[in-house]
């Protein structure tokens, strides 16, 4: 009798360890026939030369949502208080190797305590408070990475997550919730270097939603752009290439301003839904200010600052339970920096999503980009649809048909 008791208890203690503990496993898997008309193969004396591209490639380039794999666990610690973690790796599909620069748990990698009443405190490699408040906002939300304003430059594909991050969450209060960020630079007699700091606020009642964030990033090109395992130090270009005879450029818009010793993006986004239609608008503004310091390379002697200013409006419309469409038009441009004239990007955005299941859809998705000006590279500006290789032109179109799976 005292076995059966003594088991029974062993038991009942393990039965209530467990309820008061889970770790799920969770994923998403998205591959795609990509295509666009112009892409950069090198450059001769004569100039960009280009050709049109077909590729079979992951999300991580162009599709809905970058593969992916993760454990999400919490532990009840009692008194409303739980412990919680994030391991999230990020891969890529058409050839198994990971993505976000080879890093094992790139997308995010955090461990934190979280109440009802006091929010959520994390730490570890996150997203920052103004993907949290502002991306919903924006077309790559609902459209994948290829509708992100010119090579993502105010982050809101989430291109960069934010490591050595401590993170502060509150509660909805009201439909009111906020949060911050700080990123320690961990560079010995210099707390300022390298550091990056976030706040935002987000709010929602009923049909209507609005947000507002800003981020600070000292020395970006290191701390904001070099924070996976292949980038290098303040001595190389962490944002993009110059591109070779045989190799093409990459973020042509703001590679050049790698020597800024201050990055400041900012912005404010809203959205109306209607019955089966959503509309959403978003301004941000993001600035490399500093140009000239000793943050990266600067071989076109860039000063003074540059900033990109970006308005976008989308609609979302849900033609059948199974079946949404939606339509996205953004505009960005740049000051003149060093005389240069500056730039300007327009894009027209489309994605069609069709539900197989509540876990499996299939997807077109298009984007069409005209640049003009001066880009940071010291050429007429060419356009470069985000996650495609750069245009040896001025113009651009895009083109991915797509299959997803989430589990």
């Amino acid at each position: 009798m005292r076995k059966f008791v003594f088991g029974g208890a062993i038991a009942m203690a393990a039965a209530a360890a467990h309820a008061q503990s889970s770790v799920t496993l969770y994923g998403i898997v998205d591959v795609g026939l990509s295509y666009v008309n112009n892409a950069q193969t090198g450059r001769s004396s004569a100039g960009l030369r280009g050709a049109p591209q077909t590729a079979l490639t992951d999300a991580h380039a162009t599709g809905m949502s970058g593969s992916r794999w993760g454990l999400r666990g919490t532990e009840d610690l009692g008194g409303g208080l739980k412990a919680l973690f994030v391991l999230e790796n990020g891969f890529m599909i058409n050839n198994g190797t990971l993505a976000q620069g080879g890093a094992e748990f790139g997308r995010q990698a955090y461990v934190g305590l979280s109440s009802a009443t006091a929010g959520t405190v994390t730490a570890g490699r996150q997203y920052d408070p103004l993907v949290d408040a502002i991306q919903q906002f924006s077309a790559p939300y609902w459209a994948g990475y290829m509708s992100s304003h010119v090579g993502d430059v105010d982050n809101l594909a989430n291109t960069s997550r934010i490591n050595n991050a401590v993170k502060y969450t509150t509660p909805s209060f009201h439909g009111i919730k906020a949060g911050a960020m700080y990123s320690f630079g961990g560079v010995a007699g210099s707390q300022a270097q390298n550091q990056i700091w976030s706040l935002g606020i987000s709010y929602s009642a009923g049909a209507f939603s609005l947000g507002a964030a800003y981020l600070n990033a000292r020395n970006p090109n290191v701390s904001f752009y070099g924070n996976t395992p292949n980038k290098g130090p303040a001595t190389v270009d962490n944002i993009g290439s110059l591109g070779s005879a045989t190799t093409p450029q990459s973020s042509p818009a703001f590679a050049g301003y790698a020597s800024a010793n201050t990055l400041e993006i900012m912005g404010i986004g809203a959205s109306y839904a209607f019955s089966r239609a959503t509309v959403n608008a978003i301004v941000t503004n993001t600035r490399f200010d500093g140009l000239g310091s000793s943050s990266g390379p600067n071989p076109f002697g860039y000063k003074g600052n540059a900033a990109f200013t970006s308005a976008e409006l989308g609609v979302r419309t849900m033609i059948a339970p199974t079946l949404t469409t939606g339509i996205a038009f953004d505009y960005t441009q740049r000051n003149s920096v060093s005389g240069d004239g500056g730039a300007k990007y327009m894009q027209l955005d489309f994605a069609l999503d069709y539900l197989l299941s509540k876990r499996t859809d299939v997807y077109v998705l298009a984007a069409a980009q005209r640049a003009t000006g001066h880009d940071s590279l010291g050429q007429p500006a060419v356009a470069a649809i985000s996650g495609f290789t750069p245009s040896a032109t001025g113009k651009q179109v895009g083109l991915r048909i797509g299959l997803r799976h989430k589990f």
